[in-house]
Parts: structure tokens; C-alpha cells; sequence
């Protein structure tokens, strides 16, 4: 066998089993309450690296409470909306273990509980009880659902482009949006930044609530003023300014 081929085989010898760990890292479990009971306790061991993720059905305008108690001062959970991907809005490295907040959009909510790097690499263990609640919507009901048509061939209800500056001491440029409305005043808006990536801001009852908050913001506050029918919103260095129109039409 010739030199590179046998060092070509010997990495890939090396590598298979680190790649099929880390594909069994991550675990999912289907979250079911009991008939007639709208909340749950799961009881959990999670060891290194493992990751799971917690998945329950859910309807924009309902109001959900998560908490998470355990023996490791390093175990956490992340909140995932349906469609983010591995985007957090809620991150609890950050905000600590427990959340309650009305939900942005429908679909499988995800709970990501794991443990934080040092300890999962120490291989380290912890068992964990995880509450769930889903609540309904305020004022009694559900929100309604949306009837905005699509932008034709995208996934948003409305497209343009709004004031922005992603660093400090920049002057405020032009970026593209994008608006999913799904009704009640919720929804979320994707501001698309020119030199690439994007920003998700989160909106209920018609203005701006959350962003999609990651490790890499390092817990940036987020602040909202109102000028007239204007949100201006503020993400650590990052700035918007975000027509009322823009979030719920008219």
C-alpha cells in the first residue's frame, strides 16, 4: 500500500469512532402530558457530551414554563423554536434554569438539555428533573391564525429593508427583512446583515420581546423604545429601527 493510502485508511480508522460518538451525542424524546393534565416532570441522567432534546407540540400564544433542577451546578437547557435550527432564544448559560414567556410560533418547541464545556468533556454526570408547562393564551383564548399571504417563493409574510449598524460607532446602513406572522401579534423578524449572517427578533403583541440569543452574544442586553409607530432596538452594539407596520401589516 502506498504511503498516503495507508494514512488516508489510519485517519479514517481514527476518526470513525469519534464521528459516531458525536452522532450519538444528541438524543430526542417526544414530550407527552398525561390526559387531561397540561404540564409534566421528566426525570433524566445526562453524562459528558451527551445532548437531549426535549420536543413538544405547541401553538404560537400559548405560554410555556420550563424548569430545570439538578445535582451539577454545570447542567443546563437551551429553548429552540420550530424551524431555528440550533439557534437559542433562550440560553441558560446565560439566564439560568427556568423560563416562562408566551411562545412566538407554532410547531415542535425544543428543549435542549445538556452539560456546559468543562464538564462535558470531564465526561462528568447529572441527573436532572425537568418540568414542563403549556398554558393558554392569554385573555382566555388562542390567538388567531394568520391570513398574510407569502411573498412569493420565500417563507415570509413581508420583505424590505430597515435602518441597521451591526458594530459600535457604525453609522446606520441598509438591511434586508424578512417578517413570519403568526398571528395575535406574534412573530419574528429576520434582519438579513450585508457582510453575511442575520439577526432574529422575536415580536408578541405587535413589538419587539426577545432575540435569538447564542454563547456568542455573551448575554448582550436588549432594549425596545417607541417613537410614534417606530421601535427603535437595541441588541448590545447592534441597532434597528423597525416600523410597527413591519411586524403586523397595515
Amino acid at each position: 500500500m502506498k504511503p498516503f493510502a495507508a494514512l488516508a485508511a489510519a485517519l479514517v480508522l481514527t476518526l470513525a469512532p469519534a464521528l459516531a460518538l458525536a452522532q450519538e451525542a444528541l438524543r430526542e424524546v417526544r414530550v407527552h402530558f398525561p390526559h387531561g393534565v397540561s404540564s409534566t416532570t421528566i426525570k433524566g441522567t445526562l453524562q459528558g457530551r451527551e445532548t437531549i432534546d426535549y420536543k413538544l407540540g405547541a401553538t404560537a400564544g400559548q405560554r410555556m414554563t420550563v424548569t430545570l433542577t439538578t445535582d451539577h451546578t454545570a447542567n443546563y437547557f437551551n429553548l429552540i423554536e420550530p424551524g431555528a435550527g440550533d439557534v437559542a432564544y433562550f440560553v441558560g448559560a446565560n439566564s439560568g434554569n427556568h423560563f416562562e414567556g408566551e411562545l412566538a410560533r407554532s410547531g415542535d418547541q425544543t428543549i435542549r438539555v445538556y452539560l456546559y464545556r468543562n464538564a462535558a468533556r470531564r465526561g462528568e454526570t447529572a441527573r436532572y428533573r425537568l418540568k414542563v408547562a403549556i398554558a393558554g393564551a392569554g385573555h382566555g383564548h388562542l390567538p388567531a391564525h394568520t391570513t398574510d399571504a407569502k411573498v412569493p417563493e420565500t417563507d415570509f409574510n413581508a420583505t424590505g429593508n430597515i435602518p441597521c449598524a451591526r458594530a459600535g460607532g457604525q453609522p446606520m446602513g441598509s438591511c434586508r427583512f424578512g417578517v413570519r406572522r403568526e398571528g395575535g401579534g406574534a412573530g419574528s423578524i429576520t434582519v438579513f446583515w450585508p457582510d453575511g449572517g442575520n439577526r432574529v427578533i422575536f415580536f408578541r403583541n405587535g413589538a419587539p420581546s426577545r432575540y435569538d440569543q447564542s454563547q456568542a452574544d455573551g448575554g448582550a442586553r436588549m432594549t425596545v423604545r417607541r417613537e410614534a409607530d417606530l421601535f427603535r432596538v437595541r441588541i448590545g452594539d447592534q441597532r434597528f429601527e423597525i416600523p410597527e407596520a413591519a411586524l403586523v401589516g397595515g
